[in-house]
């Protein structure tokens, strides 16, 4: 009998989530994120999962590529672009679209020019301004510039204007409010032509005024909250569910201890129940006690440290538990922003975390 654990995707899930984030993005066309493996979901599953989306986007190559040998037809955006010149073939070779955010991508594409337009490859490109993430981009200042010359490299087809935003969730963000970004932005664009491609997950589901040609959702698409609210308050289905079951109980006494470090105390009689999950199966070994668990569908809370293949959760208010009860780790019925919150991360982390000896189904 295998080890009693299990993630399961929801698919039609994922379907209802891009709906959403469509639908709150009228007149925009919306790419479906699915970087770091469909934010741990699998790769083809987050295929079928947007395949209404108009394009998806994502970092890795061999997975753009893999894409391609899986039938996708519609455009593939390299998020964080390129990587040497060699990559302009591959690109060239699978029909890719990719961020253009620095000098030496420039360079790479002006070197590779003759023999590429030689082979009438034009590619789509998508011009990146720093507004104050500061990690990738040109800086407002140099925009128009850049944009200058990437429109006089012959081997460039469209150029998309785009930005990133590192607070749409926190509208008066005391240091890089939105507002101040989509100014820079703004700015540094001022007269150039282009598609605009503005909104992540939050951008989406907090800003609909901000009008934008692309949207980028990301997590919201796996029914996770980019913050400024819950995903159930935004309408959004989880799309990940991790449950496990109860493989041992004790009945421990007053002052007795759970776990490694001795950490958890009992306050008074308590009824423990053991599950086969830990951090190796992607559950945060940081966990505190009182992270929400369910047990046959009732909540409860963890209780001691977790270790590499279990858990602990109290069960001295569930007299109906026993070995083989179900546990939702997180997922349906208990938000996995919860989870994450009371381990002091975010649901990208926890989801992208779900080990591979973990058996995945659909459901």
């Amino acid at each position: 009998m295998p080890r009693p654990i299990l993630a399961t995707i929801h698919v039609d899930s994922m379907k209802q989530n891009l709906a959403l984030a469509k639908a709150k993005s009228p007149g925009a066309r919306a790419w479906g994120v699915l970087k770091a493996n469909g934010y741990g979901h699998g790769l083809e599953r987050a295929m079928r999962g947007f395949a209404d989306a108009d394009g998806l986007a994502l970092i890795e190559f061999d997975n753009a590529i893999k894409l391609r040998e899986l039938g996708w037809k519609k455009p593939i955006l390299l998020l964080e672009g390129f990587f040497g010149p060699a990559d302009l073939h591959t690109m060239a070779g699978y029909d890719l679209q990719a961020a253009v955010h620095c000098n030496e991508q420039l360079e790479w594409l002006e070197a590779a020019a003759p023999q590429l337009a030689e082979r009438r490859i034009r590619f789509d490109l998508h011009l990146k301004m720093n507004t104050g993430m500061n990690r990738l981009g040109f800086t407002p200042d140099a925009f128009a510039a850049a944009h200058a010359r990437l429109s006089a490299i012959a081997c460039v087809g469209s150029i998309t204007l785009m930005t990133h935003f590192a607070n749409a969730d926190d509208i008066d963000h005391p240091l890089l409010p939105i507002g101040e970004q989509i100014r820079r932005f703004e700015q540094g664009a001022a007269g150039l032509p282009g598609l605009r491609s503005l909104s992540n997950s939050a951008g989406v589901l907090l800003h609909q005024d901000l009008k934008s040609d692309w949207v980028r959702p990301g997590i919201m698409l796996y029914g996770g909250s980019p913050g400024g609210g819950t995903a159930d308050a935004f309408g959004l289905q989880p799309t990940m569910t991790l449950t496990s079951e109860i493989i041992g109980v004790q009945d421990i006494a007053a002052g007795e201890a759970v776990g490694y470090g001795s950490r958890f105390q009992a306050e008074g009689p308590m009824r423990v129940g053991v599950v086969a999950c830990g951090y190796a199966d992607g559950y945060p070994r940081v966990a505190p006690a009182g992270t929400p668990v369910l047990v046959d569908g009732v909540r409860t809370r963890l209780v001691g440290r977790v270790s590499m293949d279990m858990l602990t959760v109290d069960l001295t208010d569930l007299p109906q538990a026993r070995l083989g009860s179900k546990v939702t780790l997180w997922g349906q019925g208990l938000p996995i922003d919860e989870v994450a919150i009371s381990a002091g991360t975010i649901g990208y982390e926890l989801m992208c975390a779900l080990a591979t000896r973990v058996p995945v189904v659909e459901g």
